[in-house]
């Protein structure tokens, strides 16, 4: 087999990527016979077919997909490390995309951002708000540089600085208690009750139901401050952090419905990035930042729990 080139590479992933191989010439900026005849040659040296083109459009053969894959590897570090040596080239980078997950106490976050960057009046700050699945799949599609939220810490592909735990607290508002509710209460004694959700900003990641009691009615929002407004005013029940909600639990404005059954959860939050590409000065420079200051910006809200 002989040696192929990234050319080659990049041209095969176009064609995927576009769905053709006109397109593909068009966002790569070449000829259309240019792009053929490097996908042409890149399956030549392999030996293999990696595009079926006996339809109206092409579409990739098993061989293609699974070539394909192991492909994505290849280019992302090739991509990255493109993007490293602009940066190094310019010295610091001209904009950075940070993404806040639900979960993070907003105050100390954002003040904690703001102090880094208020320092770094060369680097543009992006600043996206995810929720659920958000902000790593942001993550992961390269959107972003760096995420706040829970994550897998197994996963091989990401590296993260812990920050703070939350604890999450199913409650309710007095007024929407049923009468005859037990004292350890069961998701199905909740069925008949609006349930308030948290909205999945993921556009493509599989669904996860955090806490959902099937066939109970839902409204679903896109911030917990919103959910919070709900829950108070008696129209729905849910899981909240418990540093929103504590004054409200000592007012008893919200009563708390964990137990045996309904026991809530805590989740670890982190600072995350890849591990797999490499990074800007400022991106590390903030990484050590956060690995230095962000513990402890969040004391008071663990306190709180």
């Amino acid at each position: 087999m002989n040696e192929f080139t990234l050319h080659d590479l990049q041209c095969f992933d176009a064609v995927v990527r576009a769905g053709g191989f006109q397109s593909a010439a068009a966002a790569l900026h070449r000829s259309h016979p240019a792009v053929f005849a490097a996908v042409a040659r890149l399956e030549r040296q392999l030996g293999l077919a990696l595009l079926d083109r006996s339809g109206y459009r092409v579409r990739m053969t098993a061989d293609g997909r699974a070539f394909h894959r192991k492909a994505q590897t290849l280019l992302n570090e090739f991509a990255g490390l493109r993007t490293y040596a602009t940066q190094l080239a310019m010295g610091e980078e001209s904009e950075l995309h940070v993404v806040i997950g639900d979960l993070c106490p907003r105050e100390q976050t954002l003040a904690l951002l703001a102090r880094f960057f208020g320092a770094c009046p060369g680097t543009r700050l992006h600043l996206h708000v995810e929720a659920v699945a958000g902000p790593l799949e942001r993550l992961l599609d390269g959107e972003a540089d760096l995420i706040l939220h829970r994550i897998e810490k197994a996963d091989p592909r990401l590296e993260w600085i812990g920050l703070l735990e939350v604890e999450l607290v199913p409650v309710i508002a007095p007024v929407l208690l049923p009468e005859r509710l037990p004292k350890s209460v069961k998701p199905e004694h909740l069925r008949e009750l609006t349930q308030c959700v948290m909205r999945d900003t993921a556009q493509h990641t599989p669904a996860h139901d955090y806490f959902v009691v099937e066939g109970a009615p839902q409204c679903t929002v896109s911030d917990q401050s919103m959910k919070r407004e709900i829950i108070l005013q008696g129209l729905g029940w849910g899981h909240l952090p418990r540093y929103m909600i504590e004054d409200d639990l000592r007012r008893d404005r919200l009563r708390s419905l964990a137990g045996r059954h309904l026991r809530g959860a805590r989740e670890k939050i982190v600072a995350a990035r890849r591990a797999d590409r490499p990074h800007g000065p400022v991106a590390e420079r903030l990484w050590g930042y956060l690995g230095e200051h962000g513990p402890a910006a969040f004391v008071s809200s663990k306190r709180s729990q």
